[in-house]
């Protein structure tokens, strides 16, 4: 036992007894901050049991009355904490959980070569290009990254008349970037294939000194002092931002604080969302490529709509550090574009660990070569597998052609029977960790400022959520992990490398953003012809955990061998 002299004890005592006075006053000083303490009776419980589906007798709400009396307390001492949308909980969530092991290695796409390429008489006659075209006229033409991105930005400015899909266009900075990239270019300086290309962002990504207004009311003139992180990784990889582009209110839909985001193939018709201004921008031909986000659809959905190229990234590939937090662990940056060797060379310079974003990381599957090919096919005997589940082409016309021509290719495809989960009800997570990252919201009833004030909008969703027990919350957790071994154990049973199937088909996309898996979606055109207003159909590819490379390289080789699949919309001049 220590035993302190007497005048040591004092001069440990004295601050003692001073930060205990000072706890008492700071104690005294909230309680008085206290709301008046709100009434709850026998009656209240009884209601709230059965709002989650639980009957308690008398007894029980009488032993339980004091502790939930004492959680609102205690709410409103965690609420009495101001907490920033970018702070993140604690736990972090990865598609790797404990049970799975990541694959040996996976196909990538093979050595890109420049195409020939001739500067046409009008320079919009290249707003549809391709990366690699775009990339080969800066380098073999004396078209200038400044050129392009005054004409992309003349477009944006003629087409949002029609589309409503930019928020903010950034061209001051644009331009400041394109000089800087011709000088570049000009010394002999090369950055790679994005040297120069102008793009569009959508506008739940900081960009220092530009508002960000995640497409909502209450933040219509936010301005964030920081870059996200997928920003400052392509402004390195030489691309040129020009616009903020539209998103639908916190990430949901394409209606936004100032108008709904329309579809360039039909202007009466939405473009879907939430990335709602990146996939109109980019099929319009407005923008070289752009970046959107998907929780639960919203890179697939108006990829479908405006029939843009696209990837969902595997969960955690690509940071999220200065982007709208919506879903802890759902929220995903991926690439929109008119190609899928496009997104493979976007992906390629936002993709790895970030360490302001702890659920980040690099892959774990690397790559141990280019897909197999034999005069662009992939070589007969390789048995590379690719999965249909059932109901995979149940709700589309033509998808049975895609089938044939992947066949063609050399690819051998197999029925696959995928696990049944309760899908639906395991979104609650979406919900509580949506309303949990937007509770002040809520609470102060800025809600109210959002355009959509409808069943399904976020308005009432954070409400709802609020009545989501935490119990069913990590219940719902326990449930996706078994999820997640059962589907990864069913793609390995089938032994596949991807899974092909309509966006929609087999409660694929929500099933998918639950687990982390990857998928690409690309536009088509059946040989019956394409949708009535013009627009290509979409076919969507899912992939294994972390072979997001792999899809890519499937599916752009794909594009490449039917290039009758490409089409674009007839807009105003």
């Amino acid at each position: 036992m220590l035993i302190l002299p007497p005048l040591l004890f004092a001069l440990v005592a004295l601050p003692l007894q001073a930060q205990e006075a000072q706890e008492a006053q700071e104690a005294q000083e909230a309680q008085e901050a206290e709301p008046a303490p709100r009434t709850l009776e026998v009656s209240d419980l009884a209601v709230a049991g059965r709002v989650i589906g639980l009957e308690f007798t008398d007894d029980e709400i009488e032993l339980m009355l004091d502790d939930v009396r004492g959680r609102l307390r205690e709410f409103d001492a965690l609420r009495s904490r101001a907490i920033a949308n970018d702070v993140a909980p604690t736990g972090t969530f990865s598609p790797w959980i404990s049970g799975l092991t990541p694959r040996a290695g996976q196909f990538g796409p093979a050595a890109m070569e420049l195409p020939t390429v001739e500067r046409p008489d009008d320079l919009e006659d290249v707003a549809f290009w391709s990366i690699p075209e775009l990339a080969a006229l800066l380098r073999q033409t004396s078209v200038t990254s400044t050129e392009l991105t005054l004409m992309y930005l003349a477009r944006l400015k003629r087409l949002d008349e029609h589309l409503h899909c930019v928020i903010t266009l950034t061209g001051e900075r644009a331009l400041e970037q394109a000089a800087a990239r011709d000088k570049e270019l000009a010394d002999g300086q090369d950055r790679g294939l994005l040297h120069g290309i102008p793009w569009g962002v959508k506008d739940l990504m900081a960009v220092e000194g530009y508002r960000t207004t995640w497409g909502a009311k209450p933040f219509e003139n936010q301005q964030i002092d920081h870059t996200a992180e997928v920003v400052e990784r392509l402004d390195a990889a030489g691309a040129v931002l020009i616009a903020k582009l539209s998103v639908g209110a916190l990430a949901w839909g394409d209606v936004w604080f100032g108008e709904r985001t329309r579809s360039p193939w039909d202007f009466e018709q939405g473009s879907s969302g939430s990335s709602a201004g990146s996939a109109s921008a980019t099929a319009a031909g407005c923008v070289g490529f752009a970046l959107g986000t998907e929780t639960l659809g919203s890179i697939v959905s108006p990829s479908v709509v405006c029939a843009t190229s696209a990837l969902r990234p595997t969960f955690g590939r690509v940071s999220r550090d200065g982007v709208m937090a919506l879903s802890w662990t759902m929220d995903k940056v991926g690439p929109i574009t008119r190609t899928v060797g496009d997104a493979a060379l976007v992906f390629e310079a936002i993709q790895g660990r970030d360490p302001a974003d702890d659920f980040s990381r690099d892959g774990a599957v690397p790559v141990a070569g280019p897909l197999p090919e034999r005069g662009g096919v992939a070589e007969p005997g390789a048995k590379l597998r690719i999965g249909v589940p059932e109901g995979a082409f149940r709700r589309a016309d033509g998808l049975a052609e895609i089938q044939a021509e992947l066949e063609a290719m050399g690819f051998e495809l197999v029925p696959i029977e995928l696990p049944r989960y309760p899908v639906q009800a395991m979104l609650i997570t979406l919900s509580a960790e949506a309303a949990a990252a937007f509770d002040d919201l809520t609470r102060s009833g800025a809600d109210d400022q959002l355009v959509r004030q409808v069943k399904n909008a976020w308005p009432n969703t954070f409400r709802a959520a609020r009545l989501i027990p935490a119990v069913e919350y990590l219940q719902a957790q326990r449930l996706r992990r078994q999820l997640m071994l059962d589907f990864e154990a069913a793609l390995d049973t089938a032994n596949v490398m991807a899974l092909v199937h309509a966006p929609y088909a087999s409660g694929l996309l929500s099933l998918t953003n639950l687990t982390g898996h990857p998928a690409v979606v690309a536009p088509f055109v059946p040989a019956a012809g394409p949708r009535e207003d013009g627009s290509p159909l979409t076919i969507s590819f899912t992939g294994r955990l972390d072979s997001d490379e792999e899809l890519m390289a499937i599916v752009a080789r794909w594009q490449a061998l039917h290039p009758r699949h490409e089409r674009h919309p007839e807009l105003p001049k």
